[in-house]
């Protein structure tokens, strides 16, 4: 049993230009730069000179209906698909992880695992999966429906195709090649396992054509906390995303979550949760306030309630007083634990409508941190020595500008205190995780039908 100390856990989410929804008018920045692969390109190298565990590329679908005039005063978030994007960032980066989003709902299973697969081999073991089930009408729209499948609905699907995913990842056993030149054979036909997979949503024969993937699985990610979204998680996930505004509702996700693992024979230690933090990082704390200040000076209030909006199942929020209270919201089946993060917030602190989106600017909901390295590194602390983390997503508010600072400042900071690692010392993200590489489910088959003879003899 390992000995060594536990250390965080840091994703760098890579985001356009930056988190904040204002990022893009900075000054400093080059909004162009969100259509430049090199752009990309720069940033994962920093993350890996951070030693970060992986970098982490979101994604929806389409643009959102607004009208355009709406649409133009933001930058589109997502420029590029990201298991292509990643594919690309591969190449240029050795050891850090490649986490991409793929929705379950309107990607069929067999292209997933193939891509994902594809990514794990080209990369050499280092790609990850987020899964999410999309949650927004204009998604369904530009694939043909009317409106988004229920919320219910789209978990019990995700549920459904992981289990398809994993399935065509296990087409061949790990010592399936033979390169039996003199026999004939290129690998053992009784090590492949073709799927015949007959369920509610997926009807599912064949195999994938490319061997297994490196990791086994690639590193399977999630970011849902509803409560679907965490019945889900505790089913298959590996490392979980989530946003919070503090330590306790972070504490209390996290026992949640955790506490679900045993029910699916599962270890607490199997999954990781790392929630979403914003930094803005100064030498002196009136530095920082000063960058965060200026940031929050640049949104325009059309802009903050769009982003309201946008989580909340399209809102309009047009008739109701900037400065006034934020309005009960109807249920909606697309961000259900957003909007439960946006009306607690609103609510435990009697914020204005303006108040709010000032708030969840920096990065959707997720926790803004400002402060000098040290304070800040206090703050990551805390959260991972008080039960709420096992590491953090980190949103730069700006990019690559705050993610250069928070590795020159922060990072040695973390290291200092013995938090962080301070050289990569596995190759593939399920190793810089702490992560077992599963055994192929026949070899498992085999060594416990060892077991037991072993047992009995």
């Amino acid at each position: 049993m390992s000995t060594a100390p536990r250390q965080l856990h840091l994703g760098a989410f890579l985001f356009g230009v930056g988190h904040h929804i204002a990022a893009w008018r900075h000054p400093d920045v080059d909004p162009a730069a969100a259509l430049r692969p090199q752009h990309y390109k720069n940033l994962a190298r920093i993350a890996e000179a951070g030693l970060f565990d992986a970098i982490f590329s979101a994604d929806t679908m389409g643009l959102p209906g607004a009208p355009a005039e709406a649409l133009a005063r933001n930058v589109p978030p997502h420029q590029f698909e990201p298991l292509e994007l990643l594919t690309a960032l591969a190449g240029v980066t050795e050891r850090i992880g490649l986490v991409g989003t793929v929705s379950t709902t309107y990607l069929p299973p067999y292209h997933l695992a193939r891509k994902v697969a594809t990514l794990d081999h080209l990369s050499g073991g280092r790609a990850g999966w987020n899964l999410v089930t999309s949650g927004s009408d204009h998604e369904a729209r530009i694939f043909g429906l009317d409106q988004q499948i229920s919320h219910a609905s789209r978990y019990e699907r995700a549920r459904e195709y992981v289990d398809v995913v994993k399935g065509l990842w296990d087409s061949f056993e790990d010592d399936a090649p033979l390169f039996d030149k003199a026999g004939g054979r290129y690998f053992d036909p009784a090590k492949l396992h073709r799927i015949d997979h007959q369920g509610k949503h997926y009807q599912v024969q064949g195999a994938l054509q490319s061997q297994r993937p490196v990791q086994g699985y690639p590193v399977m990610v999630q970011a849902g906390s509803s409560e679907d979204g965490q019945e889900l998680a505790a089913a298959t996930a590996e490392l979980v995303f989530t946003a919070h505004q503090s330590v306790e509702t972070a504490r209390a996700f996290y026992s949640s979550l955790k506490n679900r693992l045993p029910a699916h024979g599962r270890a607490p230690d199997a999954l990781k949760i790392l929630p979403g933090v914003s930094p803005v990082v100064g030498r002196t704390q009136a530095e920082a306030q000063e960058k965060y200040e200026r940031l929050q000076s640049l949104i325009e209030p059309s802009v903050g309630l769009g982003l309201l909006s946008s989580f909340v199942g399209g809102f309009d929020f047009s008739a109701y007083p900037l400065d006034g209270p934020v309005p009960d919201l109807p249920p909606t089946e697309g961000w259900q634990s957003r909007q439960e993060l946006f009306l607690s917030l609103a609510r435990r602190e009697n914020l204005t409508l303006r108040q709010l989106y000032q708030r969840v600017a920096t990065a959707r909901g997720h926790w803004t941190v400002v402060g000098t390295p040290q304070s800040i590194a206090d703050e990551l602390e805390h959260w991972f020595t008080t039960g709420a983390a096992d590491g953090f997503n980190v949103m730069a508010p700006t990019l690559p500008y705050d993610l250069q600072d928070f590795v020159a400042l922060v990072i040695p900071e973390l290291q200092r205190r013995g938090l962080f690692r301070t050289a990569y010392t596995g190759r593939t993200l399920r190793e810089h995780l702490g992560l077992p590489r599963p055994l192929h489910p026949a070899q498992a088959r085999r060594q416990q039908a060892e077991r037991l003879v072993a047992a009995a003899a």
